[in-house]
């Protein structure tokens, strides 16, 4: 892979935004690396049980790459693309059965602030900053945003952001709820996102089903949530996981989870 680097430490699995002349700008090559990298992510020999998005540099991810080498030999129109390329990494990243952080530790604009706000743990520093940028340049927020913004921020907030195409600066980003953990620098941001997804990579099988459960959430009913519940519960309840849970709140130790 050019653009994208992955590496495996312990049971997380490191995935970063590997252009960082263009800061971390996506491209064509860096889109195809994306598909290469999610279908090494998922062999089982890899042990990944976490995944960790983070940049090289000092971006996480600009957004799209209007420099791209390749840009003029598409055809159709602005979106079409969308639904080639952006939309099933996006579908595989929101349906991983493992939990996902992500790490911002600079410009987190455009498109990168959808991958940004994919994290079911989103950690930044405080020299982060959020951008809808798609304004600036005549189109609109994709990539899930105008999904995930209002659901995170509020829809003043999300409508706002969107069509003054304002920076968010990562102090307020935390305060408002789109940033789970704050950290003073991108040292220390790496050390305390590797910490989570430490914890989050040695947990139990039922974190998966967790992330399954509040991802259906938006479109069920409250009658299909509660069913989902019940037969996710039923998974979590056949699992390994759960008899070890078990055996060891009685027996007053930590448990060791598989995974199983």
């Amino acid at each position: 892979m050019e653009r994208l680097s992955l590496e495996f430490i312990d049971r997380v699995a490191v995935l970063k935004f590997n252009h960082p002349e263009v800061m971390n700008a996506i491209g064509s090559r860096m889109l195809d690396d994306f598909f290469e990298a999610l279908a090494e992510l998922k062999k089982p020999a890899n042990g990944a049980r976490a995944l960790l998005l983070t940049g090289e540099g000092r971006g996480f991810c600009a957004g799209a790459n209007l420099q791209d080498e390749d840009r003029g030999e598409r055809r159709g129109g602005a979106g079409d693309g969308l639904r080639t390329t952006y939309h099933p990494i996006l579908l595989q990243l929101r349906d991983l059965e493992m939990p996902l952080v992500t790490a911002v530790n600079g410009a987190a604009a455009g498109v990168g602030m959808s991958f940004a706000m994919m994290g079911d743990m989103v950690c930044a520093s405080k020299n982060a900053f959020f951008l809808q940028a798609f304004a600036r340049i005549g189109l609109i927020p994709d990539g899930g945003a105008t999904f995930l913004l209002p659901r995170m921020v509020g829809w003043g907030r999300a409508v706002e952001l969107s069509m003054m195409a304002d920076r968010l600066p990562a102090e307020t980003a935390h305060e408002w709820g789109l940033v789970n953990r704050l950290y003073d620098d991108n040292e220390a941001l790496m050390d305390g996102a590797m910490e989570i997804a430490n914890r989050l990579a040695n947990g139990p099988k039922s974190l998966a089903l967790i992330r399954r459960a509040y991802w259906s959430t938006w479109q069920n009913s409250y009658e299909q949530q509660l069913d989902l519940e019940a037969q996710l519960q039923n998974q979590a309840g056949s699992s390994t996981d759960f008899a070890e849970g078990v055996a060891a709140f009685l027996e007053k130790r930590d448990a060791r989870f598989r995974g199983e």
